[in-house]
This record gives structure tokens, sequence and C-alpha cells, in this order.
């Protein structure tokens, strides 16, 4: 059993964002050549949330979206917030920091939603987010055009420290002079800024 969860274990570390239960049993059972039935593998799952949920450990193991996944404590969600807020603002432009909050805040939500909030074209800021992975496209509206749905991803989770979108702080939470987001773009992200939206 020691060594099935030692494999288990490797396997639920390495997952990016999390590994199924089937893709835990059909891998262990690959890689050591044998067949592992649902009794053994449910209790060495069992074993190491309980060996990670009560021992001296900043992560535990949680069964979360259908898989398994290492998360940090609620204990450290602060420190590891402000460490990953710190280097998402280095990384990050204003103008995509306000498109990304937008999407957090109202997703499912369309460019042109985005873009009439903004009141500026948003197609180079939501490539940028789209290829740091801080967001992902969720399928298309049923209306006009059918324009492409956007929200917030797995990776945006982890770089703001949160377990569940649920976590965000309200609108009414932030004082006014919180209320600002972002800071100077680095000059990589200007190279190609938003154009501000002409109507005719």
């Amino acid at each position: 059993m020691e060594i099935i969860n030692l494999h288990i274990e490797s396997l639920i570390f390495s997952a990016n964002p999390s590994i199924s239960y089937d893709e835990i049993k059909n891998t262990v059972e690959e890689s050591l050549d044998t067949t592992i039935s649902d009794e053994t593998l449910q209790s060495a799952l069992a074993e190491l949330m309980q060996k990670y949920k009560e021992g001296d450990y900043a992560m535990e193991i949680i069964e979360i979206s259908g898989g398994f996944r290492f998360m940090t404590k609620p204990a450290y969600h602060q420190t590891i917030g402000i460490f990953l807020r710190q280097i998402t603002h280095k990384k990050l432009s204003k103008s995509a920091l306000e498109s990304l909050s937008i999407i957090a805040y109202k997703q499912p939500v369309s460019k042109a939603e985005i873009e009439s909030i903004r009141g500026v074209n948003s197609d180079y800021t939501i490539n940028k987010l789209l290829e740091k992975d801080l967001i992902e496209i969720l399928g298309r509206s049923d209306g006009p055009g059918k324009p492409l749905l956007y929200g917030t991803s797995a990776k945006f989770m982890d770089y703001f420290g949160l377990k569940s979108i649920e976590d965000m702080p309200k609108p009414k939470e932030f004082e006014p002079e919180d209320n600002q987001i972002g800071s100077p773009a680095p000059i990589e992200e200007e190279q190609n800024p938003d154009k501000s939206i002409v109507k005719e």
C-alpha cells in the first residue's frame, strides 16, 4: 500500500490543475504493471487526504471539479495571495487588469460587453490574457453573431490564491482608495496598447 500511496501522491502533485480517479487508476496500474482494486485505490486516496489534512503541512489534497489536487490550506491563502498579486501586477498592464477584472466579475462575458464597459478595443488585452492562461473561452452566446464568451481559468484561481470564485471580494468591500486596479505597465505590454473605440 505504501508504494501505491507514493505513486498516487506523485501524480496528484504533478497534475495541473487536477487528476481524475480514473486517470490515477489507469496510470498507476500501467506503471506498476498490476491491477488495483477500487477498494485499494479509494483506501490509498483516503489515507493520503487524511495525512495532509491532519499533518503539519501547508498543503492538503482535496477533491475538486471531478479530480484530486494539492491546495494550500486556508491559513496560508493570504500570504500566497499577496505573493501572487505582486507577481501578477508586475507582468500585467493596467488595461489587462481592467479587462481581467471585468471578466472575473461578469463572466461569462463577451468581448463586446468588455469593450462597452472599458470604452476601448480589447482585442490585444484579451489575447494577452488568453496567452497567459488567466482566462478561457467558455462557449458562445445565443445572441446575434454568437460571440465568444470568456471566463476565468484555473490558473487565475492559483494566481490570486482563491479556492473558488466565490472567494473574490465583493465590489462593495473595496474602499475608495483601493478602487484602483493595475500598476504602471511594463514596456513590453505597452507595445500594442488598446485603441479607443471610435463610434461613427
